[in-house]
């Protein structure tokens, strides 16, 4: 079930405010799922453990972190090339709305779980906060720019899908997993390299990447509470599922944004696979199955997928009418179902058997 958007006007933007970007299969989306299942999860076999993390959740250890402080002060950022402003501002944009949907999502299950699942019901709360905390952080970053983006606007316009709770608990796991990496992954690498930190925020992505660690920690637990989403055969093929679809819409954002990661000195598909990996890794302690991402057809099937879509875009962008723009990626959209398919069926890893190695 999708909710239907209704689409602002450019007349209807204010000045200063930026139209979000189309949305498309790679964009963040918006959720919505099943609360009434949510608010009777059993949560017996975890409870002493996200009791736990919700005494660590209270404390709060990051309420301090997320201030403009004086490194963002008077700064100016006009001198930056116009390629890796524009790269930044996209991905100040895909964050801020990824970060925004996990709050709209986490204050909705708080909402309809209070009174019912008290635990729970505090726990999304505080996700929540930390994850409103990051989107009005970014947002006031854009405003570096003089851009931003209206949060209350975005709520209204964005197409919300519907995805049952067991398919929450498995996305959300990774989205916050990866993000993690993400963070981590680039704060390193500025460590070593200060003089690509172009922008203060990176300096905030050390306490910032620990949230989402928190966060998919939480999601493990919910996960491990629900023998259904560990212990069958159909969970050995979810968690694969779910796994392929987070990599590979990484690994065509990450190309897709080539140039801004090349601005922070990364090379994107050396970044990519080193994100897939760490994230594979980790996804490990959750899943009951995990993809063999050191398969030597694993990266060149996703390098191909990626290639492809770099070639729809450019169909996209021609003058060709619609017409021909679609028959045109026919080939290319079943080029790059065909090479999914093909990853998924690799043997996989049974992370089960390995869960007593595996830290």
């Amino acid at each position: 079930m999708v909710k239907t958007p209704i689409k602002p006007s450019a007349e209807q933007l204010k000045p200063g405010t930026k139209a979000p970007t189309e949305e498309t299969l790679l964009t963040p989306r918006f959720y919505i799922t099943d609360f009434e299942t949510a608010a009777n999860l059993s949560l017996t076999e975890q409870e002493s453990e996200l009791q736990a993390m919700l005494t660590e959740m209270r404390n709060d250890y990051n309420r301090n972190h997320f201030v403009r402080d004086d490194d963002f002060k008077g700064g100016c950022w006009d001198n930056l090339d116009e390629t890796t402003k524009e790269g930044f501002i996209e991905y100040l944009e895909r964050s801020c709305i990824s970060e925004f949907s996990g709050f709209l999502l986490f204050k909705e299950l708080s909402r309809k779980l209070k009174g019912r699942n008290p635990i729970l019901s505090e726990m999304f709360h505080l996700m929540a906060r930390d994850e409103a905390r990051h989107a009005g952080f970014l947002n006031k970053a854009m405003a570096d720019f003089n851009l931003s983006l209206d949060l209350a606007t975005v709520t209204k316009t964005r197409t919300y899908t519907f995805f049952p709770l067991e398919w929450v608990i498995y996305t959300v796991y990774l989205s916050e997993k990866i993000g993690y990496w993400r963070y981590i992954i680039i704060f390193r690498h500025l460590e070593k390299h200060p003089e690509k930190q172009f922008y203060p925020i990176f300096k905030k992505f050390e306490n910032w990447c620990q949230d989402e660690n928190r966060h998919g920690d939480i999601f493990n637990a919910l996960l491990r509470s629900q023998p259904k989403l560990w212990n069958t055969w159909q969970s050995r093929l979810w968690s694969r599922f779910f796994l392929l679809s987070v990599f590979a819409t990484h690994t065509l954002t990450v190309h897709e944004r080539a140039s801004f990661y090349e601005s922070l000195g990364l090379d994107a598909t050396e970044f990519d696979k080193e994100v897939i990996r760490k994230t594979n890794e980790t996804s490990a302690r959750a899943f009951p199955s995990v993809l063999d991402v050191d398969h030597p057809e694993f990266y060149p099937r996703l390098q191909r997928c990626s290639e492809r879509n770099q070639q729809m875009k450019a169909i996209e962008e021609s003058n060709s009418n619609k017409v021909v723009k679609t028959l045109r990626k026919v080939p290319l959209i079943a080029g790059i179902v065909g090479d999914l398919l093909r990853i998924y069926l690799l043997k996989p890893i049974d992370a089960e058997a390995l869960r007593g190695t595996v830290r």
